[in-house]
């Protein structure tokens, strides 16, 4: 398989001005600027192979979105390589390339405010030069797909946030584009429209479009990625699979207890109540602490057991681990 996206050593640093506080401090920095060099994103190499989906997690102000800026030819970096569907440098081949990217920001729209969808359609068409009849196909597959078709004529300004999203992934992928950057696609809208993103999403990928998702809701992840890369203070924490993630960040398991006589203080090294309701305790066990024999072997001593269910934990709680610099027994 064809590598989509190889990247070596990718770096972007700012240089921001750093203003004291007071009158003082204010005026002295007319005559004289102090600036400070922020690294966004950090030495970033890897190799993305083309048809697959990624998810970039991390938190706030960790280098996702810089980073896919530089990948989108959006940014220059300040320093590194990328060699894109195997013959662009994004930043400098730009004009060529774009014919090759769609994205999709969630916070940022394509579309013109005043204009139907299908205006800012016919303008794209003009822009990528797409065929008519090519166009007109692809149009009516993918207004099918999304379910836009009652909504084409209406002023974007009068269209739902969900809608607009719709029409938004339309207008990103009408030039057939090989790879697909999506920042925060699925953000403020409600779960029909999210589920309705997220199932356009994974046929797209299907189809062979290289997908690079960011996000911070980890059903986009968990619902989509094959792989996963954690990115915090510019640097890559974790490539991976969402197993792996689990099983390096995350070797705890939550049980769920149903007992008339659960006791009101659990003593149990490597065990934690999270949560109680009624006859209902739900705890976590640290498997580095205590296994899981040693744990059912106790428990029938402490209290009656009418019901126990065992699951792996939402993988918010690995991730959070995670981004507070937890480790697993592996490292």
């Amino acid at each position: 398989m064809s590598v989509a996206l190889k990247v070596r050593r990718l770096s972007k640093t700012y240089q921001v001005f750093r203003r004291g506080s007071g009158l003082g401090q204010t005026l002295a920095s007319l005559f004289r600027r102090e600036y400070t060099q922020v690294d966004a994103v950090r030495d970033v190499s890897l190799d993305l192979e083309e048809g697959e989906l990624v998810a970039f997690l991390g938190p706030n102000g960790a280098g996702k979105s810089t980073t896919l800026k530089m990948l989108s030819g959006i940014l220059h970096p300040s320093s590194g390589e990328v060699l894109a569907l195997g013959r662009f440098t994004p930043w400098k081949d730009r004009t060529h390339y774009v014919r090759h990217v769609g994205a999709v920001f969630g916070q940022k729209s394509q579309l013109v405010w005043d204009i139907p969808p299908q205006d800012a359609f016919r303008m794209n068409r003009a822009i990528h030069d797409i065929p008519r009849p090519v166009y007109r196909q692809r149009l009516e597959r993918l207004v099918e797909l999304l379910g836009i078709e009652r909504i084409m004529t209406q002023p974007t300004r009068t269209l739902s946030l969900g809608e607009r999203m719709r029409c938004e992934f339309a207008l990103s992928l009408l030039h057939a584009p090989s790879l697909l950057f999506l920042d925060e696609p699925t953000i403020g809208l409600d779960i029909d429209a999210k589920d309705k993103i997220r199932s356009f999403i994974r046929e797209t990928n299907q189809s062979g479009t290289t997908v690079i998702l960011t996000t911070h809701d980890l059903q986009d992840v968990e619902q989509l990625a094959r792989r996963v890369i954690v990115i915090d203070k510019g640097s890559i924490g974790l490539d991976g699979s969402l197993d792996e993630l689990r099983r390096r960040f995350g070797d705890h398991k939550r049980i769920r207890v149903k007992s008339p006589n659960f006791p009101s203080e659990l003593r149990m090294r490597g065990v934690e109540v999270v949560h109680r309701e009624g006859d209902d305790s739900e705890l976590e066990l640290d498997r580095a602490l205590c296994s899981m024999h040693d744990f059912l072997e106790k428990l029938p001593h402490l209290c009656r057991v009418d019901d126990l269910t065992v699951n792996d934990p939402p993988l918010e709680d690995a991730v959070r681990r995670l981004y507070q610099g937890g480790r697993g027994r592996s490292e």
